[in-house]
């Protein structure tokens, strides 16, 4: 049995629990033994039903005496309620969306609940809690798993024990699934508990200091491979001569065609870009900035010093239609001053792509604009000189090597509208330099931001019905698609039929056209609806976060985030920045249902900073940066253990100790370092490599 032998190789794994795991990135055994548990729950010890305390994770056993079937929540949403009760009292369950759970009660008999208590309409409660038959009961550390539809924790924690006693990943009876990557040496000088023995203590821990040593080795893992990954890449590309611009001024003669001053942050970063380009090393710079900062400018100008010094330039982008939109602004820049553009997506006709594809291979296109199509291997330069990817997060590290290897080690510049504290964009691009644009262009004005209750859900959209009578356009974005059978949210599908039944005049009494957009749609779908709204032959778009990367719409002036509890803050910052393009004042509404306390100060720090880098700081102080962007950046392992921000000092080590080891074995050639460098290279990609 290996590492990466499908997650059927297990005992009641069929392909319906293989495809419903898919949902949480498993697919084979390696990815189920690193699920680590979210939480833990003591069940070493009952507790009695009167005993009972808002706010205790308890674990209770009682007779089910009613189940209610038809109970409706505030939003007309069917759950199960359950009234359980002990020789001490009674209580009740509460499951929404969950009807499907009847059939699993019986009344009259014992069950087995384990969860946090909670305070409703008719006393203490407890939502959702984990739960099984009497007899079932499991006692002791019980590991909470992350969950998804169709997979139960009695699944995970059957498939972990069966991992446990037959494969011996923990040095059991057979051939073992895990190699630790460190030498001995390595483990003892820094203090690591073994890599398997960490992994069962996490699955199975016996007691607080043996598990927090095993969190603190597993944390020490993923910020360790991480310097070392990108400390190997930009030590690789560092030492490699670049391509040296012409010292012209060209830049400068572009920056005075521009029909706006730069900003002096915009000067700034383009002086440090400059420097870059005419210098003999390769430029591998990272540009971030908020939507509107003028990204697009500093492109423009690093395009056009790089085809006045003889060479092509190319922007990739994510999506079709943000390609299309920058093809559409660079040719008209560039084409008055007899510099040809092209554009290269998965969706050009075979002539169409044949065509673009000879001329830029005979050098007749000196600006290419387009999606990843411009990486696939037929695709060809005469003299590639510059490469820029928009919207960085959406690419990574392997893509990013794809692109460069078009041309003779060209300039590299990649720009991001997700602000990212400077200290944490050194981690995660450890391979770039930094700049920053921190300043906006003077006059545009800040969106007016408000947070409502679900209760003044109708004064919000009587705002937004002002607005689209005044001829303007709108954004609602829901954190679902369709209705969740485990949470109390609105979906898109549920907020686009009511607002169809209230704007549209197809559906109801309005005159406004409502679509849909959700990110299971097939892109040329997604395309021609974004298109539609751009053009304004939709007024009001309801989606999920697919269009947080969007394209510019200047007559956009309402977004609604609909369940604001349910995003983060870097997340709503960017949906905001859909919004406030155009001269006229834009307003972002935030619906509250529920929530927490953090939810609360999320939003109030929305509603008092425009900033994006003030915002992403707190959203790391708030909830750590786990997945940085709410979206896994391909290319860069992810962080699910190291908090970069509480775990400091752990990251200064393995930066020291990443150094020293590179210092030592710059391409980890040695025998010794096979395991750490197979673990890297799978880990960054294919397109990674440490080879010097």
């Amino acid at each position: 049995m290996k590492p990466n032998d499908p997650i059927t190789s297990l005992k009641g794994c069929g392909p319906k629990k293989a495809e419903a795991l898919k949902k949480l990135n498993i697919e084979k055994l390696e990815d189920l033994i690193y699920l680590f548990p979210r939480t833990y729950e003591d069940r070493r010890h009952l507790t009695k039903i009167e005993d009972l305390e808002a706010n205790a994770q308890v674990s209770i056993v009682g007779k089910v005496t009613r189940i209610v079937q038809n109970y409706y929540t505030r939003g007309r949403k069917q759950s199960l309620r359950l009234h359980v009760a002990d020789e001490t009292g009674a209580t009740q369950i509460l499951f929404f969306n969950a009807r499907y759970l009847a059939r699993y009660f019986t009344e009259g008999e014992d069950y087995a609940f384990f969860g946090k208590v909670s305070s409703g309409r008719y006393g203490l409660q407890l939502v959702h809690p984990d739960f099984c038959r009497a007899e079932d009961r499991e006692e002791g550390i019980i590991p909470i798993y992350p969950l998804t539809s169709g997979v139960s924790q009695k699944d995970i924690r059957g498939w972990q024990k069966q991992i446990r006693s037959i494969y011996a990943v923990f040095g059991g009876s057979g051939e073992g699934l895990i190699i630790d990557p460190y030498t001995e040496d390595f483990r003892r000088r820094n203090e690591l508990m073994d890599l398997a023995k960490a992994i069962d203590t996490m699955h199975f821990p016996l007691d607080r200091e043996s598990y927090l040593l095993a969190r603190y080795r597993l944390i020490f893992d993923e910020l360790f491979m991480l310097q070392t990954g990108l400390m190997a890449v930009r030590k690789r590309t560092g030492i490699k001569r670049g391509i040296a611009f012409a010292k012209d001024g060209s830049e400068k003669e572009f920056e005075g065609r521009l029909p706006f001053p730069l900003t002096g942050a915009q000067k700034r970063c383009m002086d440090e870009i400059t420097a870059d380009l005419e210098s003999e090393k390769v430029m591998n710079r990272l540009v971030q900035g908020d939507v509107g900062s003028g990204k697009t400018a500093l492109a423009q100008i690093a395009m056009y010093k790089a085809v006045k010094s003889g060479y092509q330039a190319v922007m990739m982008a994510p999506t079709e239609i943000l390609a299309r939109q920058h093809f559409g602004s660079m040719e008209e820049v560039f084409e008055p001053l007899g510099i040809r553009v092209g554009f290269l997506s998965s969706g050009l006709k075979a002539t169409e792509r044949r065509e673009v594809l000879e001329k830029l291979k005979s050098g007749e296109i000196d600006v290419l604009t387009g999606t990843h199509a411009v990486i696939q291997p037929d695709v060809g330069f005469k003299n590639l000189g510059l490469v820029i990817t928009d919207e960085q997060h959406r690419f990574g590290v392997d893509q990013r090597v794809r692109l460069r290897e078009k041309g003779m080690d060209p300039n590299i510049l990649v720009m991001t509208a997700t602000p990212i504290p400077r200290t944490l964009a050194v981690v995660l691009y450890g391979d770039l330099d930094v700049s920053i644009i921190d300043e906006m262009p003077p006059g545009r004005k800040s969106v007016i931001t408000e947070t409502l209750s679900r209760g003044r859900r109708e004064r919000c959209y009587d705002l937004v019905e002002k607005e689209l009578e005044d001829g303007r356009q709108a954004y609602v974005v829901t954190p679902l698609i369709d209705e969740s059978e485990a949470l109390d949210v609105r979906s898109a599908q549920e907020v686009y039929e009511e607002l169809s039944e209230r704007f549209d005049g197809d559906h109801g009494h309005g005159r406004y056209s409502v679509a849909l957009l959700h990110g299971s749609m097939k892109q040329d779908e997604k395309d021609s609806i974004m298109e539609d709204f751009a053009a304004g032959g939709i007024d009001l778009l309801v989606a999920t976060v697919v269009i947080e990367v969007g394209i510019n719409v200047p007559n956009a002036t309402v977004m609604v985030i609909e369940n604001a509890e349910r995003f983060g803050l870097a997340q709503m910052h960017q949906l905001r920045g859909r919004v406030g393009r155009g001269a006229d004042q834009s307003y972002c509404y935030l619906i509250l249902d529920g929530g927490s306390e953090i939810s609360e100060d999320r939003c109030r720090i929305m509603e008092s900073s425009s900033d994006g880098f003030y915002i992403a700081e707190e959203d790391l102080k708030l909830r750590g940066p786990g997945d940085i962007f709410g979206t896994r950046q391909h290319g860069l392992p992810m962080l699910s253990m190291a908090d970069l921000v509480r775990h400091g000092k752990i990251l200064e080590h393995a930066r020291d100790e990443a150094l020293a080891l590179l210092e030592e074995d710059p391409d980890l050639s040695k025998p010794e370092h096979n395991a750490l460098k197979e673990k890297l290279t799978e880990m960054f990609g294919e397109g990674f490599s440490l080879d010097l």
